[in-house]
């Protein structure tokens, strides 16, 4: 918890759905700052509980707009302000009614407006936004500026009407709604009544060669759309008329294009919307390259693993067709190492990334291996593989069999009947012990000097491939393998 947070909760009365009902209206901070073109500051009020008069407020979020310039040189995010020092603000808590046409005042050298809105929830004013725009720049103000602004007054007005921000808004987990794409303002039959610049650009893009305001928003996006696309649930018509908060996009030749429709309300009765508009193209088709990317990677891991299962079948074909039992043998235990690898690509190529649940090829691997050991083995498992990389699940599954079956095959082959497999995972190591209570190694046991095949196996993959390193050694009645990697 930062220390605003901190300065919050113990110095005023916000309740859980309060602070949320405030992080919602945030999430709308950059549209409203935007079109206010000004900067904006939540004063939240100082108090114990809501029967309590204010003693003053704590600034709890402050944005600068992106259509102007700021009029704060630092955040205020912090602040405090005592009851009386700002009337207008007191005006806003106190009586729950925006408080507008203000005289500007001298803030540094820049001659600011201010205004306030309260911000009504659950039957009450839990905050009060203050707006700071610089009274020089709107003297003169374009068409474009004049819209923005008129918006901004309908929006302010939901917020104290305490119908704004609309509840659980679809656009909050993709991103927060910004003017330079482009902004469309309609009336209440869905009628273009304003489009911006940007907008007007987007509209030709996709195919419009007319003016876009006196047109009805539905129809346009009908006539352009490209035929054959993926329907809607509803008519475009049905979408854009403001009724209620849709976030769509609709495609054509010339590109993809989002819309975000967010209805514009007062006293309880619809009386528009505005549509911001957003080109996101490049941003789709690099979305559907990555997912072809992937779908591709998957179908490669799938093939490369039917691949090594028609291998191992025509190396089990060959081992039968063997009768030197040296030969037979060496056969199978190529047949089980290639196997060992066609699982870590079967886990793969069921993966949406280049990563791999190993515990659940080592389940794969324990159980291709008790099937085959003549001899019935009390198996057991401490500890948790987790995620690897497949550049370590390969070697890691090779290894891990040939130590398994090595103490399946010559351990407990005529003697014990345990095999225990510990694994602790610490930060970017891991240490996997194999444990059984065989026979155990032979006399003058050297690994360097070993003629056993899959021992080399082991340590050249441990060394090379994994950086690690690998220990045999004889504990009383167990012999344990231990890789450490």
């Amino acid at each position: 918890m930062s220390a605003i947070d901190d300065l919050i909760t113990a110095q005023t009365a916000l309740t859980e759905r309060d602070r949320e009902r405030l992080a919602e209206l945030m999430a709308d901070w950059p549209l409203l700052a935007d079109l206010s073109f000004a900067d904006l500051i939540l004063w939240v009020p100082k108090r114990r509980d809501y029967q309590s008069w204010p003693d003053g407020y704590i600034a709890m979020a402050h944005i600068r707009p992106t259509t102007s310039a700021t009029v704060f040189a630092h955040d205020v995010i912090g602040d405090v302000l005592q009851w009386g020092h700002n009337s207008r603000i007191d005006h806003a808590l106190s009586k729950g009614e925006i408080v507008r046409d203000t005289e500007p005042e001298l803030v540094g050298e820049i001659l600011v407006k201010e205004e306030t809105v309260p911000v009504l929830f659950d039957g009450r004013v839990i905050a009060v936004i203050s707006r700071h725009r610089n009274a020089e720049q709107m003297r003169s103000p374009s068409r474009l500026e004049l819209n923005y602004r008129e918006i901004a007054h309908n929006i302010y007005r939901m917020v104290a009407e305490g119908t704004f921000p609309i509840h659980n808004s679809i656009y909050r987990a993709e991103s927060a709604p910004r003017l330079g794409d482009g902004l469309i303002r309609l009336d209440a039959q869905g009628v273009v009544t304003y489009a911006s610049p940007n907008a007007r650009s987007a509209f030709n893009r996709a195919g419009w060669d007319q003016e876009l305001e006196g047109h009805n928003l539905g129809e346009m996006i009908e006539s352009v759309r490209r035929t054959g696309s993926a329907p809607t649930e509803e008519s475009w018509q049905t979408i854009t008329s403001g009724k209620y908060l849709r976030r769509e996009e609709f495609e054509n030749e010339s590109g993809i294009f989002d819309l975000l429709v967010i209805p514009l309300i007062q006293d309880a009765v619809g009386i528009g919307a505005i549509v911001l508009l957003h080109n996101v193209t490049e941003l789709r088709r690099r979305d559907r390259a990555l997912l072809s990317k992937d779908a591709t990677i998957r179908e490669i891991h799938h093939r490369v693993k039917n691949n090594l299962q028609t291998v191992s079948a025509l190396l089990r074909l060959q081992s039968r067709r063997v009768e030197d039992p040296i030969a037979s043998q060496a056969l199978a235990e190529a047949v089980r190492r290639v196997a060992s690898i066609a699982i870590v690509h079967e886990t793969l190529s069921a993966s949406s990334t280049e990563t791999v649940n190993f515990d659940e090829v080592y389940d794969r691997i324990v159980h291709n291996a008790i099937e085959l050991s003549t001899r019935p083995i009390q198996l057991s498992k401490e500890g948790l593989f987790g995620i690897f990389d497949s550049q370590v699940a390969t070697p890691l599954a090779l290894v891990i069999t040939e130590l398994i079956h090595n103490a399946l095959e010559h351990g407990l082959e005529n003697h014990g009947d345990q095999l225990r497999v510990e694994v602790v995972r610490s930060g970017n190591g891991c240490t996997v012990t194999v444990i059984d209570n065989g026979i155990g190694l032979p006399a003058g046991f050297d690994w360097d000097k070993s003629s056993n095949l899959g021992l080399q196996i082991v340590k050249t993959l441990t060394e090379n491939e994994l950086k690690g390193k690998i220990e045999l050694r004889r504990e009383g009645e167990l012999t344990k393998a231990v890789l450490t990697f």
